[in-house]
């Protein structure tokens, strides 16, 4: 095709071929050169991180016969077709249908793991209460948000099942579009409307839940995403949350099994299963939401308040947290607070006001016709100028001036200031917990597996141990697995099982002896609890 365009082109430029045709027909040619002109090069460039368009070498078209030469690619026409690509490009996955009812009916049909999510919430590894009301699973909460007509939704809560397959059978039918998992109570939920005027009808167990969620980071996501909206570079600050808070977890409470999910959209989830943690009062599991909890201030005051000397859990929090705050937010590969003027001029603002004289020293060296430092190399200048400056180091010349200073500063500033490189790295990278989930054994939180109706996207679980390599924007789709299984079903002719025939990998196994499915990470090793 490419090489017909050329010989078109050629063709118009012939003037024998001119000669020789119609009037009309030479309209005609003409008119057709115009549209060559302008889709010639469509395919023949590759976009970079940025969205701008790269031209790529190709080989010329071969001659035509009467010798002329393909038309050279301007980068004018260079960037048009990589902007016409673009919205090709987004067009057609606008218009790719990523939830349907029917397509989410094959999939709790076909690959929606009903056993694995049924005998893990069971916690009965022996399958001795199976079967019976007055099991762990007969008494857990189940709510379906149905949607019978399109935008008419309808919540229902306080369903239970007796059997596995009561369950099974129930997603079969109602094909909700979202399902929430709910708390184990005192007698089957189902029946709550007869107990809970007599009182005796209340919570008894639920598994200690975390949602951490990207909305909450917007006042400090400077790579153009807000609301729903993510990419890679502002992704990074849920990889962040989640290695705080495992560590966390397991050092300073003990917790042996956690399971991280991925929400489908914009956030990660976390279910503590220990049977301690699923016994926990309302009141202890807001002791637990609190202890990770720290204020990001108010636009009056930026100040975090933060415990002087800090807390051993904050100061290994910022242990692992700075690295990837150099890594990820300093340059212009993350969101650019040390890499662009105007980012720099803000931060070295947020210092206390008795560092100004850092900042002007700082601002005038950095912008200065002679630094190239990098983004990492500032972050290290600022903070090597601030040890001086309060007196915990010292200049090569021994810094007699700065330590004559530093005597004089009163030990309010010297705490704000040997603070501010703490407050700030939490301010961009700590976990911002939506607490209200975490505080009630009632709160209902999605389930694993379902599929999120706005993107499509399985909540798959997350291997801690490669949450650097998680991309949330690899995750298999509906659209995508429904594609998976009709090839899958055209290769094995209509017949087999389809395991293992889509991008989703859900464990075969069951549960372990603990009564624990494979996909929530143990411990080998529980550590004694520290409590603040």
């Amino acid at each position: 095709k490419h090489q017909q365009k050329h010989s078109n082109i050629t063709m118009v430029a012939s003037a024998d071929v001119h000669q020789q045709q119609a009037e009309e027909s030479s309209r005609k040619r003409e008119r057709q050169q115009q549209q060559d002109d302008e889709s010639d090069q469509e395919a023949e460039f590759e976009l970079d991180d940025g969205g701008g368009a790269e031209p790529m070498q190709t080989e010329a078209a071969n001659a035509s016969a009467s010798g002329a030469t393909a038309q050279q690619i301007t980068p004018e026409k260079a960037k048009a077709a990589a902007a016409r690509a673009k919205e090709a490009a987004e067009v057609a996955k606008a218009n790719e249908t990523v939830f349907s009812p029917e397509l989410l009916r094959t999939y709790y049909a076909r690959l929606f793991p009903h056993e694995l999510l049924t005998s893990w919430l069971a916690y009965d590894p022996t399958g001795a209460a199976a079967g019976t009301s007055n099991s762990l699973f007969a008494r857990r909460e189940w709510s379906f948000t149905i949607e019978p007509t399109p935008g008419d939704e309808i919540y229902i809560r306080y369903q239970s099942f007796v059997h596995p397959s009561d369950l099974t059978a129930a997603i079969s039918k109602r094909n909700p579009h979202k399902i929430d998992i709910g708390a184990v109570f005192s007698h089957p939920p189902k029946d709550h409307h007869t107990l809970q005027s007599s009182g005796k009808f209340g919570t008894e167990q639920r598994e200690l839940v975390f949602d951490i969620d990207l909305t909450d980071y917007d006042g400090v996501r400077s790579c153009g995403c807000a609301g729903a909206k993510i990419c890679q570079r502002c992704w990074k600050m849920m990889t962040m949350a989640v290695k705080v808070m495992e560590r966390g977890l397991r050092e300073d409470f003990g917790f042996q099994h956690v399971a991280w999910f991925y929400s489908g959209r914009r956030g990660v989830h976390a279910w503590v299963c220990d049977e301690s943690a699923r016994t926990l009062s309302n009141e202890a599991r807001s002791a637990v939401a609190a202890y990770f909890e720290i204020s990001m201030g108010t636009d009056q005051n930026k100040g975090m308040n933060l415990s002087h000397p800090l807390h051993p859990m904050l100061s290994r929090a910022y242990d692992v947290l700075e690295p990837m705050f150099i890594d990820d937010i300093l340059p212009s590969t993350g969101h650019s607070l040390l890499a662009r003027k105007e980012q720099w001029e803000g931060l070295l603002g947020s210092l206390p006001p008795a560092a100004e004289p850092v900042a002007a020293a700082l601002a005038k060296k950095w912008s200065g016709n002679g630094d190239d430092s990098t983004p990492a190399e500032k972050w290290a200048e600022l903070k090597r100028y601030l040890s001086i400056f309060i007196g915990k180091s010292t200049t090569a010349d021994g810094g007699q001036k700065q330590m004559k200073h530093a005597k004089n500063l009163p030990t309010k500033d010297r705490i704000k200031i040997e603070q501010w490189p703490v407050e700030t790295v939490f301010r961009y990278t700590y976990p911002r917990l939506d607490i209200n989930v975490s505080k009630m054994q009632n709160h209902l939180l999605k389930s694993p597996f379902c599929i999120h109706p706005k993107t499509g996207r399985v909540c798959v679980p997350i291997e801690v141990s490669k949450v650097d390599d998680f991309d949330p924007f690899a995750v298999p789709t509906l659209p995508q697995l429904m594609r998976e299984l009709d090839e899958y079903e055209k290769q094995s002719g209509g017949g087999g099982s389809s395991s293992g025939s889509s991008s989703i990998r859900i464990p075969t196994a069951t549960t372990s002896s603990s009564g624990v499915p494979p996909f929530i990470a143990t411990s080998t090793s529980p550590r004694r609890c520290r409590r603040p």
